[in-house]
C-alpha cells in the first residue's frame, strides 16, 4: 500500500527533482498530440511540464498518495480538462483505459520493492513503440543518509529499491522493452545547513521511518539522523532510463 505524504511541505522545499524532471522529459521525443502517464506523478510539478510539451495532447496522472494528488488538482485546477487524475498503486495492475503513447516517472520508482512487476504494469498500458522514459534513485543512492539511519536505529528494515544497470536491463528486457538504455549518474544536492536540511530529510527521505516510530520520538530521530552527515549534502545516484515499449 503506498504511503502518505506532506504534500505542501514537499512542495515547499528545495527539491533537485525539478531538475531532475527536466532532464527526464528532455528524453521524450513528442510533437504534441500524445498521452502521456505521468507514473507516480506527486503533486504535478512535472505533469505541469508535461501539459506545456503537450498543446493538443493529455497526460494521465497516476499516485498513489491522495495528499499528493490533492496538492496537484490545486496546481492544475486551470488545466483539469487535460489530465485525468488517478489513485492507484504501481505495484498492481493499472485502471489506465487506454494505450498511452508515453510513459515518464521522476524519482519515484526505487520506493518500489518489485521492479519486475512495475515494468510489467507499464507496459501493459502502453502502446507498442510508446516511449519509456524515468529516472530514481539507483545503486549506491544516499549510501550516507543510509549509514546514519542505520546507526541510529539499528536493524531498521531498509524501505528503498536501489536498483543497478544490469538488473534493470534484464528487467526491462523481460517486461517487453527494447532499445534499453540505462545509465548510473552521481549527483550530490547541497542544502542549508539546519532547518532546510532537517525539514528536507524529515519529508523526503525520512517519512516511512517517522510512520513507523511513536511520534514522541520523531523529532530525535530526525535530528540524530541529520546530525550524523559529515556535510548538508543528500548523495544522490540517479537511475536513468530510456526504453520503447516492443510490439506485442
Amino acid at each position: 500500500m503506498p504511503r502518505e505524504w506532506d504534500a505542501r511541505t514537499y512542495d515547499s522545499l528545495p527539491l533537485p527533482h525539478l531538475f531532475w524532471g527536466k532532464r527526464t522529459l528532455g528524453r521524450l521525443s513528442l510533437t504534441g498530440v500524445e498521452t502521456v502517464l505521468d507514473a507516480g506523478c506527486g503533486t504535478g510539478r512535472d505533469t505541469s511540464a508535461l501539459l506545456d510539451l503537450l498543446p493538443h495532447g493529455r497526460v494521465i496522472a497516476l499516485d498513489g498518495s491522495a495528499a499528493m494528488l490533492a496538492q496537484l488538482r490545486a496546481r492544475l485546477a486551470d488545466h483539469l480538462d487535460r489530465v485525468e487524475v488517478i489513485q492507484a498503486d504501481l505495484a498492481e495492475p493499472l485502471p489506465v483505459d487506454t494505450r498511452v503513447d508515453a510513459v515518464v516517472s521522476v524519482a519515484a520508482l526505487h520506493w518500489l520493492p518489485d521492479h519486475d512487476k512495475v515494468f510489467r504494469n507499464l507496459a501493459a498500458v502502453m502502446r507498442p513503440g510508446a516511449q519509456l522514459a524515468f529516472e530514481c534513485g539507483g545503486e549506491g543512492n544516499v549510501a550516507r543518509v543510509a549509514r546514519a539511519i542505520d546507526e541510529v536505529l539499528p536493524n531498521a528494515p531498509r524501505i528503498w529499491n536501489f536498483a543497478g544497470v544490469e538488473d534493470t536491463t534484464r528487467r526491462l528486457l523481460a517486461a517487453g522493452f527494447t532499445d534499453v538504455e540505462v545509465t548510473l549518474t552521481p549527483d550530490p544536492a547541497r542544502l542549508e545547513p539546519g532547518e532546510q536540511l532537517r525539514s528536507f530529510l524529515a519529508t523526503v527521505m525520512l517519512g516511512a521511518y517517522l510512520d513507523r516510530l511513536p511520534e514522541d520520538e520523531r523529532v530525535a530521530f530526525v535530528d540524530a539522523v541529520t546530525a550524523r552527515l559529515p556535510e548538508p549534502v543528500v548523495d544522490y545516484v540517479r537511475l536513468q532510463v530510456r526504453a520503447t515499449r516492443a510490439p506485442d
